[in-house]
């Protein structure tokens, strides 16, 4: 997979200055776009279109300064319909507009080639099954939240504070599939991973019940999932495991990711300070 991910690469390379086609990098990778732009971002930390950006207005930095195209040609050359738009972008990146820059000699912000590989720790085994299943329904309250990477997201707590427990009860009375008891699910995530972008989250149980007047339901088609568990200090080791699952379980196994709700099923401590957790992942199974 790596492999194929550093193909990928060489032609991001050799087409900045044309038409860089999604669609054609997932060929080279042998995977699709979705699960493509999800281990890229996993992997790299920034989304692949935003790389694609920097890398751009980096090699377009060192012709602007080179001085041999006008401004509008360098600007046009990497994608930009119009001098003024090419000058926001570049002001953006590297805090100086291209006129400036190229009168002064500016010093430039430079987002570096990226290749990937795979370091092997060992440190830990990482638990995981894979699940086929049945179409099932989440039904919980729904709210429209932010990504948050590290640490506790505020406005997921909030929304759980704000359910009070007469609701909470209501809700796990209603579990009667795995993942047993309350779970939180995030739905329609952008496929970048990039912290603040928005996605749906669902404080609910998996159920055959119907929604309540006062609740929402999700209907989640039939398809295959990787459950994997961990136990450690909350939140941080639920949302390590969700980076281990991208950054190690996913390049070193034939699963991919597909589109689809995540499901996060969690048993805090008493004290609040640990958690055993289980993370559920839609995935594909390999080709043939």
């Amino acid at each position: 997979m790596l492999e194929r991910l550093n193909q990928a690469m060489e032609y991001v390379e050799s087409h900045l200055d044309r038409t860089i086609d999604v669609a054609e990098l997932a060929r080279i990778a042998l995977t699709s776009e979705y699960h493509l732009r999800r281990m890229f971002s996993a992997l790299a930390g920034i989304p692949l279109s935003e790389y694609i950006r920097r890398r751009r207005l980096t090699v377009a930095g060192a012709e602007v300064l080179g001085g041999e195209r006008t401004l509008l040609d360098v600007g046009t050359r990497y994608g930009y319909g119009s001098g003024e738009a090419f000058a926001r972008a570049f002001r953006a990146m590297h805090g100086v507009g291209p006129g400036e820059a190229r009168r002064t000699g500016a010093a430039l912000q430079s987002q570096p080639r990226m290749s990937f590989r795979l370091v092997i720790e060992g440190s830990s085994s990482m638990r995981y099954r894979i699940v086929d299943r049945e179409r099932f329904r989440v039904v919980g309250r729904k709210t429209r939240v932010s990504l948050v990477h590290e640490g506790m997201n505020p406005a997921i707590a909030a929304f759980i504070r704000g359910m009070g427990k007469e609701t909470l009860r209501r809700i796990a009375e209603l579990s009667d599939q795995e993942p047993e008891g309350i779970v939180g699910v995030s739905d329609h995530l952008d496929p970048s991973r990039a912290e603040g972008t928005e996605l749906d989250y669902y404080h609910g149980v998996v159920t055959r019940a119907e929604a309540p007047e006062d609740m929402e339901a999700l209907d989640v088609p039939a398809g295959t999932w990787a459950v994997f568990e961990s136990a450690g200090a909350f939140p941080q080791a639920l949302q390590y495991l969700w980076r281990d699952v991208f950054t190690q379980w996913f390049p070193s196994n034939p699963y991919r990711s597909r589109p689809g709700p995540e499901i996060v099923s969690v048993r805090v401590s008493d004290d609040g300070t640990r958690a055993d957790a289980a993370l559920w992942i839609p995935v594909e199974r390999p080709a043939g």
